[in-house]
């Protein structure tokens, strides 16, 4: 039974001499089709080429990228070069890991696929910060992914855990690849073929930005009032939407494109919803960003921004929702029932040492509110949530009294406001008052605000 290019049972051999036998195909894409093989180490999966895209270059951008070996399990990056094992069919592929179920597309998301019912405010804000985290990573080796688009990044709704796939466009920042990008997420001076412009890490913060913007607010940023005047969204309207002449929704000083109430409910909705610290970093690359590449938003301050924002995410006492709110900023309203937020009490934290301190961050102590090993480095590579090192806990015999509880392995020094001194052995609880002090070790400290 033939699937696609490849036939079920047909083996393909990789640059080692290993043999991996064709299974079924899962797909097919703008580049080739992807298939499951068998292999020594169980199932793999290989990306095939369109025998028009099989080229010299192609294999010279895969085996720069394999060279590297990189193991970053956000990536499912190239391991190794296939052809057909017996030389009938000319072109080649690559193998690479097998995409687990628990990861679904983004746009799944938006077609509200009930695979993804799991997906909350929470959640998405993690797959957010994860994105940036991963595509920082991947910038800090010197390597620009040239195609960031809705269709490369896979999420669990579950846990907001990102992979991202199609790893064979990226290549190392300043050299040439075929591929300039996916037009909607292209930066404009890609959009409008500017001399000298190249696809590399100043235009993947434009894409990064736009991927963000989707994933948050359900819209695309430049996509307004001006995009429902289009008539036909062929190519020569799509390059003045995106490139000639991008205007952002919400550009303080340029009201063009703001989206329609009736017809862009979401967006206006999101928007609103939105915490200022992320708003500030949408204007700036949506505004000056597209005008000059330096000014558009780095993967720090998305990090920062996100993590911040992840920290403060409090529910509704009247409806029970999710809600962003603004670090260290006044309680907002509902976006859900339109009540004002009950704000928890929060920890205002510092870490490090007295010559590089960090800036006081703050975590708001709901119930069951978390802080993880990342709260205490200064600067974390990436967040991981599955560390936990504190968390709110209610007392057993006394509803509505919480505590915070030690989930290390090392002992805290606490100091209430009244002066007294305890210690807060691994696994012990200290009830929460405002004014107690927590002493973390290592330089990391905090207190209890209201």
């Amino acid at each position: 039974m033939v699937n696609g290019m490849l036939a079920a049972g047909q083996t393909l051999v990789t640059e080692e001499g290993e043999k991996v036998k064709v299974a079924e195909m899962f797909g097919s894409g703008g580049q080739g089709e992807v298939y499951r093989v068998k292999t020594r180490k169980g199932d793999r999966a290989v990306k095939w080429y369109y025998p028009q895209l099989a080229d010299g270059r192609q294999r010279q951008i895969l085996e720069g990228l394999i060279g590297r070996g990189w193991g970053d399990d956000r990536f499912l990056w190239p391991q190794t070069i296939v052809v057909d094992a017996d030389g009938r069919r000319a072109g080649f592929g690559y193998l690479m890991d097998v995409r687990p179920s628990r990861f679904h597309d983004l746009p799944a998301l938006f077609r509200r696929d009930p695979a993804l019912a799991a997906t909350t405010i929470r959640t998405l804000v993690m797959a957010a910060l994860h994105t940036v985290e991963a595509y920082r990573a991947l910038h800090a080796k010197g390597i620009a992914y040239r195609d960031i688009n809705w269709g490369n990044i896979f999420f669990d709704p579950r846990t907001g855990d990102v992979l991202v796939c199609d790893n064979d466009n990226a290549v190392v920042e300043g050299e040439s690849a075929g591929v300039a990008g996916t037009m909607d997420f292209m930066a404009p001076e890609l959009v409008r073929g500017d001399k000298g412009a190249q696809p590399g890490i100043q235009s993947d913060l434009h894409s990064l930005a736009v991927l963000l913007f989707l994933l948050l607010m359900n819209h695309h940023p430049l996509e307004g009032a001006l995009a429902l005047q289009i008539r036909c969204l062929d190519e020569p309207a799509r390059r003045k939407l995106y490139g000639t002449d991008p205007v952002f929704v919400y550009d303080p000083s340029d009201t063009r494109n703001r989206p329609v109430p009736e017809e862009q409910q979401t967006v206006v909705a999101t928007w609103g919803a939105l915490p200022p610290v992320l708003r500030a970093l949408f204007e700036q690359t949506f505004t000056d960003g597209l005008k000059n590449p330096a000014r558009r938003v780095r993967e720090g301050q998305w990090r920062d921004a996100l993590s911040e924002v992840l920290d403060t995410i409090c529910l509704c006492a009247g409806c029970g929702r999710q809600n962003l709110t603004e670090p260290d900023g006044p309680a907002p309203v509902c976006w859900s029932c339109g009540r004002p937020l009950s704000l928890p009490p929060r920890l205002r934290l510092t870490t490090g040492t007295a010559t590089s301190r960090s800036k006081p961050r703050s975590i708001r102590l709901g119930a069951q509110a978390r802080m993880y090993a990342h709260h205490l480095d200064v600067d974390p590579e990436r967040h991981d949530f599955t560390a936990v090192v504190a968390e709110v806990t209610e007392h057993p015999k006394q509803r509505g009294r919480f505590g915070i509880t030690n989930r290390t392995g090392q002992r805290w020094t606490a100091r209430r406001a009244d002066g007294s001194v305890h210690d807060v052995d691994p696994g012990k609880t200290i009830g929460l008052s405002t004014g107690l002090q927590l002493e973390f070790g290592g330089g990391a400290e905090a207190v209890v605000q209201d």
